[in-house]
């Protein structure tokens, strides 16, 4: 598995517990950061706080394409994963785009249910068709 790979999947890790005990996920990664038990990828701490930085963004932009499911309604791994993909979409330069949808669906593929690679793949395909006007 790719170092990145990896890293996406500690990143969701994070995400999806600090959700589970609602913890703001950023203050749960300098915690366990502090306590030495943080990542060793710096990839997972540059996402991890990408996404706390843009949630409001991220969930809004999620919320309007996501036509069929409300974010509370999606399976926290789906919206968690989401929220790391779009974070890729918009915000990283260096990933290719279709490789931040390919990467979001692949964690969903392994991780949630049987609709949910179609679901993500819909979502993150429908904001990357549409992030010229997004950005900005």
């Amino acid at each position: 598995m790719q170092a990145r790979t990896k890293a996406r999947k500690r990143a969701l890790d994070i995400l999806f517990a600090s959700e589970l005990r609602g913890d703001d996920p950023v203050e749960a990664l300098e915690r366990a950061i502090d306590a030495g038990e943080g990542p060793t990828n710096e990839y997972t701490t540059y996402l991890v706080r990408g996404v706390g930085e843009h949630r409001s963004r991220i969930d809004e932009l999620l919320t309007t394409y996501s036509t069929s499911w409300s974010l509370e309604r999606m399976p926290a791994v789906d919206r968690n994963v989401l929220r790391l993909g779009l974070f890729e979409l918009l915000y990283v330069d260096d990933v290719p785009d279709p490789v931040a949808v390919s990467e979001a669906v692949g964690l969903v593929r392994d991780l949630s249910t049987d609709e949910s690679p179609q679901f993500v793949n819909g979502v993150l395909g429908a904001l990357q068709r549409d992030k010229a006007s997004l950005i900005g």
